[in-house]
Parts: C-alpha cells; structure tokens; sequence
C-alpha cells in the first residue's frame, strides 16, 4: 500500500466532511487555478484562431506558393509564361499539394461618374478554386469561367463597391494606361467581403482571357501559378520541393521561373502574426504564477494545520519524504480540481463563442467581425499537463519546511 496516498485521501475525505481553518484557503488556491487554466485555455484558443484566420484570408488571394517568370517585377504587369509548363503534372503529384491554377493581373483605374479608384484586376481561368471566395460573398454569386467563351462578369469586394457606389448587376468602365489606352466594361456578378481591408481595396476578379487580350498574349499566356497545399505548417518544405520539381534551367533559351512562398511575398503580415505569441507566452506565465502562488500558500497552510500530525508521524519512524509526499497528494488534488473547474469554463466559454459569436470585433483593426476560437486538443492537453506539473515543481520547495518540524515541538504545538 501507498502510505502517502492513503493518509492524503483519508485528510481529503475528513476536510470534505468535517470543516477546517484551511478550507477558505484551499478553496482560494482552486479559484486561481480555474481561472488561470481558463485565462489560458482562451488565449491559446484565440491566439491560433486568429491567426489561423488572417492566414486563410491572406492564402485566399494570393495561394500558398506562387510561381512566376524570374523576370518578373513586383509589380502587376507581370511577364507572362506559358500554362503548358512540363512540370505542372510533377507539381499536381506531389504528396501534400491541394491545387494548382493560373492568374494573370493588370492595374487599371475605375472610373463612375462621380467616383474613380485604382485597382489591380485578377484574371482567373476554369481552373480557379472559388470555395473561399464563393464563402464570403455577401451580395449575388461568382461567375463561371469558360475556356470557349469569355465573360463581363467580375466579382468586387464591399469596400470597392462602397466607395464606388456600385452593385450587383450595375456595370463600370475600367481604364487601362497603356500605349494605346484601353478600356473595357464589366458587370458586377457578386460582392465579396474578407475584411482583409489591404486586400479587399485592390482586388477585381474577372475573366483571365480580358487580360489576356489586353496585353497581347495568347491563350496560354499566364503571370503565373498559384499552387495551394494541405498543411500550411509545411510551407517552407512544400516550398523546395516545388523548386525541386520546377528544376534549374541553365540555357539561356530556357525559360527561368521563380518560386515563392506566401510568407515571403508578406512577411509583415505573418511576423505580426508571429509577434502575437509573445503575448500569450507572457500571459501563461503569468497565470502560472499567480495559480502558483496561490498553492503555494494553500500548502503552508495545510502543513501548519497538521503540525501535531507530521510530529507523530515523524514519531512512529515517518521519514521527511514520506510526509512531504502525504501533502503532495494534497496539493495534487486540489490542482486537480482547480484544473476540472477551469476546463468547465474555458471550454465552456470557447464554445459558446463558437456557437454563438457573442465577442465581436472592430473589423478595421482586426480584419475579422468576431473573436475567433480555434480548440485542439493537444493545446489542452498540454496546458493541462504543463499547469499540473509545473505548481507541483513549485511546491518543492515550501514543502521542504517539513524537514524542519521537530516531533517533540509539534506534538505539543496547538
């Protein structure tokens, strides 16, 4: 038999059952660990829910990788290449590759009558993924694109259509400078909405074969390839292993292609995002002490309550180990009911914000409208795990004041 275990669970069933000066503290020490366990079961959740947000909005409009002529600037009038590339069919079987598709873009100029804004116009081919698109359309539909036919028809976010004073089914000029100028009409097919205000601005999707046309190139011409993958956290090796298929042209007739990861065409953006964790680190630890604090005085409390009881425990040949560890399973308790509570309303809360969206947010600063939650269960496990183990460790120290207690003055000590 465990001795320490048993003397911890027949104190625990008398302090249930019975009333203790120690009680309100014990009661205390459990408060702090519920409400840090929640405090950081809440952020961990809205940490990477957040930014798992703002990534998929970024991803949305610009893929994960992208390939493009080496020649290429960084602006939008890109130098074309062709969408019959040897190594598309490489890159599409590649394990950990969702899609691959063509974009082309052009900068023009939108002019109403009593409006004009610069944009950058996406062409998009049949290939085009619009699941996420086609998810936050607010206002109409998409528009489908054909390989025999060419259509009007665009998509433009709410921001643009604001301040252009425009809607579905209305149609705008949009002006290209060039040499000549040229001109083209589209109707609005849809009206999406991101709250991604950077990129909500800029972008107007349409037919890729108007771009096409106004520039001169034929039907395989493209700016490039937007290649998407399964898990974002094997970017950089989804990377090279794109590189990899794409190979390295020597010839100077050959044509060169340079390969890009999102995270490098908007490295402010994920640092921001990165930048976050520090945040969440900084309020785990902070949790951790306070809950450790809390413990930590529970214990001494509990040792000075059974001073008379570690006296005749060290009087029938208890070691300091055996008694110390007696007061473990103690603490060990209560933390666990601390961490039962805290779990309840941590949870608790993370869904009903999940079900509900009762936590809005300033889409302007935040670029999304509600707090969002993003629950794993390997995040709660560990925080769980790490709570558990790291009060106990804290415990240590204040439960070496047993080896302190002499058996004649705490027999006697009332």
């Amino acid at each position: 038999m465990n001795l320490p275990y048993f003397i911890a669970q027949r104190l625990i069933k008398g302090r249930i059952e019975g009333t203790s000066f120690s009680r309100p503290i014990n009661v205390i020490a459990i408060i702090g660990i519920a409400s840090g366990l929640a405090v950081m079961i809440l952020s961990v959740a809205i940490l990477t829910g957040f930014k798992n947000e703002i990534r998929e909005k970024v991803v949305g409009f610009g893929s994960h990788i992208q390939i493009t002529n080496f020649d290429s600037n960084i602006s939008y009038e890109t130098t074309p290449v062709s969408d019959t590339q040897s190594f598309v069919p490489t890159i599409k079987a590649l394990p950990g590759i969702k899609h691959v598709q063509v974009y082309a873009t052009k900068a023009g100029i939108i002019k109403t009558e009593d409006e004009i804004q610069g944009v950058v116009l996406k062409g998009v081919g049949s290939d085009f993924d619009w699941s996420y698109f086609g998810s936050n359309i607010v206002d109409g539909g998409i528009f489908r694109v054909s390989d025999s036919a060419r259509t009007d028809r665009v998509i433009i976010s709410k921001k643009l259509s604001d301040m252009l004073r425009l809607k579905t089914g209305d149609s705008f000029a949009m002006h290209f400078v060039q040499d000549p100028p040229r001109m083209r009409k589209f109707t609005i097919s849809g009206i999406y909405e991101t709250s991604l205000e950077e990129f909500d601005k800029v972008y107007v999707f349409c037919d890729i074969s108007h771009i096409q046309r106004l520039n001169g190139w034929d039907k395989t011409s493209v700016s490039g390839f937007e290649i998407f993958i399964d898990d974002f956290d094997k970017l950089d090796l989804m990377t090279m292993k794109v590189r990899d298929a794409i190979g390295y042209r020597i010839s100077e007739e050959e044509p060169r292609f340079k390969t890009t990861s999102i995270r490098t065409r908007y490295p402010q953006i994920f640092d921001w995002l990165n930048f976050q964790d520090i945040n969440v680190i900084i309020i785990i630890t902070l949790m951790l002490i306070v809950a450790g604090f809390n413990m930590i005085s529970g214990l001494l409390i509990l040792i000075l309550e059974k001073t008379n009881m570690i006296g005749i425990l060290k009087a029938l040949g208890s070691d300091d180990k055996t008694i110390r560890n007696v007061f473990l399973y103690q603490a060990a308790y209560l933390i666990g009911k601390g961490l039962i509570w805290g779990n309840l309303i941590g949870l608790g809360i993370a869904f009903l914000q999940l079900k509900t969206g009762i936590f809005t947010l300033d889409p302007t600063s935040y670029y999304i409208k509600t707090v969002p939650v993003n629950l794993e269960f390997s995040h709660i496990l560990l925080l769980n795990a790490g709570t558990m183990v790291a009060i106990l460790i804290m415990l240590l120290v204040p439960s070496k004041l047993i080896s302190h207690i002499t058996p004649v003055k705490a027999i006697r000590y009332d």
